[in-house]
């Protein structure tokens, strides 16, 4: 820390000294608040719906963190946010009285956790405010936050430091809460259509259920070795052979791989299995579901995104994966039966503007690569990036997918399908092979 952050540290010891000689215990264990933010701002919304005058109001109490402060004087103004927003305490010298009014414009600093006590107005402005009566230290802040902390740009910072990503960065506060609700629809929407959520083992004793790099740790009463999921996949199916006919898991997963804007070692997985139903069952399901979440999470289908507004209203579009390459690179797959015909045809690209040889290099795509990996990669470089609206991908090679249901009009494809959304893909899925 800088010289001057420690400065700042002792600066605020001292203040937290001085908080404890006067009597206050900077730290108590609770505070009794009648109001958030938010409802507080309801509160007088509602009484000036009324008609009723300031004066009518009933006192409040709300407690956040300081994160300004506007001293005029014998008036000083703070901005107390909590988690439902913020709102303006104005405190005065005549109302508090002069020692309470001038210990707590000496003591407090941005950071602060602070509880008042007081009645709702509007400022001359319209700011809904708190004329706070009376007042408590709840959690003095020893470090200060970070310069310009109300706009936190340092990706590092942002990462590593999370809490003052939260604290800095609304709209990162409001992804949070987002997340939250699309969880919990997506499991009102599994719920509703009788699938039953349960949980699976995280330490299993073999990485299964996936083609990923599992981590590995070791049992010391057992002595031996375990593994993180890299996927609930069998556990599920274990579930589905034992009656349970619909079921569904939302919980981590671990792959020991690299991180990326789309990779990370840790994420959450949803994955879903259903007796009796096939893969243009679940397609229908991903899409209502999809939709279901947004309508109850956004109250739209229609989300910006960038420069594009997505739109999620089912039915999504589809296209077969050979469809799909086809029409981005030219190249019909099924044209070609063996990887060196394939890799000819892909050689040619170039020619006609798609550096696919550079691509290949930079992926680092061995030469040796199957027909499977060549149409994968034809898959991740020219058409995934290009679906930003919904799409479904559809009947895949055997090759990628050895442990689907094979089609019965083509044997060489599978019933599988991947989703796709803003150049992501977002699902996957096709109809079980349970032919021993």
């Amino acid at each position: 820390m800088s010289e001057r952050g420690q400065e700042l540290i002792k600066q605020r010891q001292a203040k937290l000294e001085r908080l404890r000689a006067g009597g206050f215990d900077p730290y108590p264990a609770r505070y009794q608040r009648t109001h958030t933010a938010e409802e507080a701002a309801q509160a007088l919304q509602a009484l000036e719906k009324r008609g009723a005058s300031p004066e009518e109001a009933d006192e409040v109490s709300l407690a956040g963190r300081v994160t300004a402060i506007r001293l005029m004087g014998k008036r000083a103004f703070i901005d107390l946010r909590d988690g439902t927003g913020k709102i303006q305490a104005d405190l005065r010298q005549d109302t508090l009285g002069d020692e309470s009014y001038e210990m707590f414009v000496d003591l407090v600093d941005i950071g602060d956790f602070v509880g008042v006590s007081g009645t709702l107005f509007r400022t001359r402005s319209g700011e809904i405010t708190v004329q706070v009566h009376q007042y408590a230290f709840l959690a003095k802040a020893l470090r200060p936050l970070p310069e310009k902390w109300h706009g936190v740009q340092d990706v590092e910072v942002r990462y590593r430091q999370r809490y003052l990503d939260l604290i800095a960065n609304a709209p990162v506060r409001d992804i949070f809460r987002l997340r939250s609700r699309v969880v919990a629809a997506i499991r009102r929407f599994l719920d509703e259509r009788g699938f039953l959520e349960v949980e699976t083992p995280v330490l299993q004793p073999s990485a299964g259920g996936a083609a990923a790099k599992p981590f590995v740790t070791h049992h010391h009463a057992l002595d031996r070795d375990l593994y993180l999921r890299i996927a609930t996949e069998l556990h599920l199916k274990r579930l589905i052979i034992g009656g349970l006919d619909r079921v569904y898991e939302i919980g981590p997963v671990f792959r020991n791989e690299g991180v990326s804007t789309k990779h990370n070692p840790e994420y959450t997985l949803l994955e879903c299995y259903q007796a009796y139903a096939d893969y243009q069952d679940i397609m229908k399901l991903v899409e209502e579901m999809v939709a279901y979440a947004a309508q109850q999470a956004l109250g739209s289908l229609k989300v910006p995104y960038g420069d594009t507004v997505l739109d999620l209203t089912p039915p999504w579009r589809r296209l077969t994966l050979r469809q799909a390459i086809e029409e981005r690179t030219g190249i019909d797959f099924q044209a070609h039966a063996d990887a060196d015909s394939l890799r000819q045809a892909m050689a040619g690209l170039g020619q006609r503007g798609l550096p696919f040889e550079a691509l290949v290099r930079g992926l680092e795509v061995p030469t040796t690569a199957g027909r499977g990996k060549l149409i994968d990669e034809l898959l991740s470089t020219f058409v995934e990036p290009q679906l930003m609206q919904p799409t479904f991908l559809l009947d895949y090679p055997l090759e990628l997918s050895p442990l689907a249901k094979r089609k019965p009009d083509d044997p060489n494809l599978v019933e599988r399908f991947e989703g796709f959304l803003a150049g992501r893909e977002i699902a996957n899925a096709f109809s079980e092979l349970n032919d021993p």
